[in-house]
């Protein structure tokens, strides 16, 4: 399909931080692709508009039904990247056909979409990317995954820096967080349970250069995901913060993520693989090109015809290894040890 003939994408919340990021993705990966730059700050949205050329701002109310927008808006996509508590961006979605992405759920979050996706099964195609770093990591683990035959142990570790903190909305996503589910979910043994020991939030493990750190575990969807796709009996995402301090000279606040998985390779012997994942840009440039990437799949753009209506998480739409071919393109170190 031509990006050109489609009608604009509409991204609430695009001109945020990982926002920005997800709209210059899009414009860098099609650039006939129309855009429509929605949030409460229209000035702000504009500046972004103008910068990328095809693209225009418009005023969201998520109080509103209509959201607030003229009657003969059209759209191709709804992408959300804050927290819309009404659900009236994936009614809207709903009402008139077309995909909608949600970014800012929590694995504890997603109960009233599936409720409303069930009313209305057929109506559109609704994708989770309530992922760490825009489901990048989770499609990474799945095509490292690849190797083995049976999986059965899955530890995601991340480091960032103290200063890359995000804007508004992640502080609005951390608050909901530790003042809502202060537990993070993790399968252990072949249960899931909501951790509350500290055995069991916490774990060390080796950076990418050896460092060991000390991680907290996070309730994002991916340990949900990627126990459903690999039906590992250990699954965990932990993340460690580094000091501003201990960066090498000259080095801006990048991130690394490393990925462990045990396992059996096809001859039936058991082994242990780790890749990691280190970029130097801050994570909202990853979340934001994980949002570009189901993106463009949602709308048929690569890799076949546009998503049939439905209920998905990234492994829904998204192929491992394009994603991952797509990060290294992108400069992200990927490394197997």
């Amino acid at each position: 399909m031509n990006a050109s003939n489609l009608k604009p994408v509409l991204v609430i919340g695009g001109s945020g931080i990982v926002g920005r990021r997800a709209v210059k993705a899009l414009r860098e990966l099609h650039p006939e692709l129309a855009l429509r730059i929605g949030g409460r700050d229209v000035s702000k949205a504009a500046a972004l508009a103008r910068e990328l050329g095809r693209a225009e701002a418009v005023r969201i109310d998520l109080e509103r039904d209509d959201l607030g927008l003229a009657p003969d808006a059209a759209f191709s996509a709804v992408v959300v990247l804050l927290k819309d508590d009404t659900l009236r961006s994936m009614k809207y979605a709903q009402a008139h056909g077309l995909p909608y992405v949600s970014f800012s759920d929590f694995v504890f979050d997603i109960g009233p979409e599936v409720a409303l996706h069930i009313q209305k099964p057929t109506a559109a195609p609704v994708l989770f990317l309530g992922h760490f770093l825009g489901g990048t990591v989770a499609m990474s683990t799945l095509q490292f995954a690849r190797e083995l035959k049976k999986v059965h142990s899955i530890l995601i570790g991340a480091v960032f820096d103290e200063e890359d903190v995000g804007g508004p909305a992640a502080s609005g996503d951390m608050e909901r967080l530790t003042k809502g589910v202060p537990s993070p979910l993790i399968r252990k043994d072949g249960k899931f349970l909501w951790a509350t020991t500290e055995e069991d939030t916490t774990r060390t493990f080796q950076g990418a250069d050896g460092t060991q750190w000390k991680g907290r575990a996070y309730p994002l969807l991916d340990v949900a995901t990627l126990a459903a796709v690999t039906d590992a009996s250990t699954v965990r995402l932990d993340f460690a913060v580094r000091a501003a301090s201990s960066r090498p000279a000259g080095q801006g606040p990048g991130h690394e993520v490393i990925i462990e998985l045990i396992g059996e390779l096809p001859d039936g012997t058991t082994t242990r693989v780790r890749h990691t994942l280190v970029d130097g840009d801050v994570h909202s440039g990853l979340s934001g090109r994980g949002v570009a990437l189901a993106v463009e799949r949602l709308l048929g753009l690569v890799g076949g015809a546009p998503v049939a209506p439905g209920l998905y998480s990234p492994e829904g739409v998204l192929d491992p290894a394009h994603v991952v071919e797509r990060l290294k393109a992108w400069g992200t170190r990927i490394q197997r040890a």
